[in-house]
């Protein structure tokens, strides 16, 4: 079994930085892809951030030039730090990792969300 851990998430004002991390740990091989997803009120889930194990990075036209995202293969960590931030930044953000374990295909493994609120 796989677990991701989101952290970092909290109140910030518009203009404001945060910095999530989430972590994955359990039967890891190998992690291929992760990245960050959020989820509004009233809202699908929608593509923030993917970063390959090795590659370019993808980013959503509306986080383009604020948000970075980054991994630390060795800690099996995942982060985005998310600059110049804008009320509509507002949602749950959620950690996504495509882990193989060494039994059967790799898979997709969500985090639990961590809440980001913009708001002056």
């Amino acid at each position: 079994q796989v677990q991701l851990v989101e952290s970092g998430g909290g109140l910030v004002q518009p203009g404001g930085s945060l910095r999530l991390s989430c972590a994955a740990s359990g039967s890891i091989f190998i992690i291929n892809a992760m990245g960050w997803y959020r989820q509004a009120p009233g809202k699908q889930r929608e593509l923030v951030a993917t970063i390959p194990r090795g590659g370019r990075t993808n980013y959503a036209d509306s986080v383009k030039g604020r948000f970075t995202i980054s991994r630390d293969n060795a800690k099996n960590t995942v982060y985005l730090q998310m600059n110049s931030l804008k009320p509509e930044d507002t949602a749950v953000y959620y950690c996504n990792a495509d882990v193989y374990t060494g039994r059967g295909p790799s898979r997709d493994y969500w985090g639990q969300g961590t809440q980001v609120t913009v708001s002056s």
